[in-house]
């Protein structure tokens, strides 16, 4: 339990300072844009193509694993889709809603959490996981969004949905990272050292937006409908994909990665494709901010469980 408290606090006490910078106003608004493409387009994907670079793919890639981890998602898009008519969430909100409940903030938070505990190791297996993960999020909540944003007079076409799923750089650099480890291709001192350079600003860079970003008065304003995002995506989710790793018996060392990374909370991307496709970016902020602050006690629990 100290080792966790050891990660957890510490990772959470980075994200309240850089909240408590952008309410004093020694963050602005208007830096938090550029610093946060910088993180998104450069600095984690570098982290993540030199992690999976200098791995051994098949040391790290499990089948089974991967199967069980990415059942749990489908399973909660469709129960938040469920619930989300049964309460009856208004059409506006819903498409954001849905995503709010699976998709999860891996990049800052996930691979934040799965470095400062498992060091190098959990993140690289974290990172092999990340990439398929990521796939099947950007899809589906396209797919949520398309179907629930009401531009019929406005279509989008194949395209568009391919750069949505595809366009997306930490996918980019997973799957480059696992090609230059399959291949066996060397990425020399210089090249790995660049890369060591850029990855060292990821982490905290990145933990510092997600502080900045967050608001409680936005949380106040959809307060009901994230907090139901986030039982599905910080309890529900995580419990699923625990049974299913129990049921498929992933070993421990295995699906500690796991359980991190489906217990993120929403992800800032959410706000992004919700402004793109019509949806709600209102709800989109106040799941972030709410879910981001209950992960630090979810967090707890979860590894908690495992330890």
């Amino acid at each position: 339990m100290i080792s966790i408290a050891n990660t957890i606090i510490p990772i959470f006490l980075i994200i309240l300072l850089g909240w408590f910078l952008r309410s004093r106003k020694f963050v602005s608004a208007e830096i938090l844009v550029p610093l946060n493409r910088l993180v998104y387009y450069l600095a984690i994907p570098a982290m993540i193509f030199k992690a999976l670079a200098n791995a051994s793919f098949s040391a790290f890639f499990n089948p089974t694993l991967l199967a069980a981890t990415l059942g749990p998602i489908i399973i909660v898009f469709f129960i938040a889709l469920f619930f989300g008519f049964v309460f009856s969430v208004k059409r506006e909100l819903m498409g954001t809603f849905v995503q709010s409940s699976f998709h999860g903030n891996l990049g800052y938070i996930g691979f934040a959490v799965s470095y400062y505990l498992l060091g190098e190791e959990g993140l690289t297996m974290a990172s092999v996981l990340s990439g398929f993960i990521m796939l099947l999020q950007n899809f589906l909540a396209v797919l949520v969004l398309q179907f629930f944003s009401g531009t019929v007079d406005n279509p989008r076409g194949v395209w568009f949905f391919i750069k949505k799923i595809w366009g997306n750089p930490v996918i980019l650099s997973a799957i480059a990272g696992i090609a230059f480890s399959v291949l066996e291709i060397p990425i020399g001192t210089t090249i790995d050292r660049s890369l060591g350079i850029l990855s060292g600003m990821a982490l905290p860079l990145g933990l510092l937006v997600i502080g900045s970003s967050i608001s409680l008065k936005l949380v106040r304003a959809h307060i009901g409908v994230s907090f139901l995002a986030g039982v599905f995506k910080l309890l529900l989710l995580p419990g699923i994909g625990l049974a299913a790793y129990s049921l498929f018996r992933i070993p421990p060392e295995q699906l500690v990665p796991g359980v991190i990374l489906l217990a993120c909370p929403t992800a800032t991307i959410t706000y992004i494709m919700a402004g793109e496709m019509k949806g709600s970016t209102s709800l989109a902020s106040s799941a972030i901010s709410m879910n981001t602050l209950l992960s630090g006690l979810t967090f707890f629990f979860w590894l908690g469980l495992l330890t």
